[in-house]
């Protein structure tokens, strides 16, 4: 039972942190010093996607299931998890650039938002 629920914690975790690279921009406007973990982030989310890198939590995942009894899964969090719920067939090299593709775009437009509200709350100041 044990390994079952750090499986599912993983999981979890894995999806806030996907979450947390889409959408980190938008607590950086309300939390400034979260730029500090959300660009990382980021940068490790586009280059999982460009570069087709395998995430480490998907083997965690893994061995926590078979060591649980249950049976691991071929390919990564993307395919297994949330492309079934998107898009009826798996993930090509093609929709996983669109996904960084959309990861990039989404953090370009907050963060030029939150560079222009930092400079007109600058200016406002001097």
């Amino acid at each position: 039972m044990w390994f079952r629920l750090g499986a599912d914690t993983v999981v979890l975790v894995h999806l806030l942190f996907i979450l947390f690279v889409l959408f980190g921009g938008l607590l950086v406007l309300r939390w400034r010093w979260l730029v500090a973990l959300h660009l990382p982030a980021v940068a490790w989310g586009m280059a999982v996607e460009f570069l087709h890198l395998y995430c480490p939590l998907t083997p965690l995942e893994n061995h926590l299931r078979q060591a649980a009894g249950q049976q691991g899964y071929e390919g990564g969090f993307i395919e297994y998890y949330l492309i079934p719920l998107i898009y009826p067939r798996g993930l090509t090299a093609e929709m996983q650039l669109g996904f960084g593709a959309v990861v990039l775009v989404l953090n370009v437009a907050v963060y030029l938002y939150v560079i222009r509200a930092a400079l007109r709350s600058a200016k406002g100041q001097a």
